[in-house]
């Protein structure tokens, strides 16, 4: 039995939040608001937090999630006035560098890969093979623009038109998130959106992260040996391991590892 001791000051406690996965409205293991949001509010909200260090591996992948989860994260941290700290894993990339930017400082291994600040559009096109098997498509819209870039009609140049700008429109607003969150630690004598990737001191010689260290011993080195790591990491329901969801889980992680794999991973 543990006896309080009048006067006596407590270890610090640090809440690890882990965002490991792609970053996306659904599937197997997705990182989006909804599922993420209570873990977030505890961690900063349980047992009064010293810091809330981000343990991040992501490739990824929604624009609106990335934005709405760093969103909340920073909220949470100005309200309640607690410093946060990135750890980055393997990678954090495109969408996982935009969490990362969500902490005051970024950490990676020599190894880590960072960066990807861009934004991709993949489809396919099927509609050769539509037709050499005599299936013929048949769309009616009110509206000209309702079926753009349909798998199974040719491409169209005011399509393309159209999605380019608003891919370009997006990655503007990246470009002014990172700029207003990494400021004049950012190596302005390169052009660091072009979506390129960069590992371990490169990232930091271009500003992208702050230094190389791991989660425990910095934690350890920045609040004491006795500094108490409180984890908070996503779990799946047991009813999402049956029925239908496990075809769509089975798409999910196919599509998640062909995103960890553009980085060789």
């Amino acid at each position: 039995m543990k006896r309080w001791i009048p006067f006596m000051k407590s270890a610090p406690s640090v809440a690890v939040l882990r965002l490991s996965g792609a970053i996306g409205a659904s599937g197997r293991g997705a990182l989006n608001d909804q599922t993420l949001a209570p873990l977030i509010e505890k961690a900063f909200a349980k047992g009064k937090p010293a810091a809330v260090a981000l343990q991040i591996n992501s490739p990824g992948g929604s624009p609106v999630q990335s934005s709405l989860i760093g969103a909340r994260i920073r909220r949470l941290a100005e309200e309640k006035d607690i410093p946060v700290i990135a750890f980055v894993e393997d990678v954090a990339a495109s969408g996982g560098y935009w969490l990362a930017t969500a902490a005051d400082e970024i950490f990676a291994d020599r190894n880590s890969i960072v960066g990807s600040i861009g934004v991709i559009y993949a489809g396919f096109g099927a509609h050769e093979l539509l037709s050499k098997h005599g299936v013929e498509r048949r769309v009616h819209t009110a509206g000209k623009s309702k079926s753009m870039l349909d798998p199974f009609r040719p491409e169209k140049p005011e399509d393309i038109k159209r999605l380019n700008a608003l891919l370009e429109q997006t990655h503007e607003n990246f470009i002014a998130h990172v700029k207003e969150r990494r400021g004049a630690k950012l190596d302005d004598s390169v052009d660091l959106f072009t979506g390129d990737i960069w590992v371990g001191e490169k990232a930091i010689d271009r500003g992208l992260i702050d230094g190389i260290g791991h989660l425990v011993p910095v934690l350890k080195e920045r609040f004491g040996e006795d500094v108490k790591l409180r984890r908070f990491d996503a779990r799946r329901p047991i009813w999402q391991r049956f029925g239908a969801a496990m075809a769509d889980d089975a798409l999910s992680a196919v599509e998640e590892r062909a995103q960890f794999a553009r980085f060789g991973l």
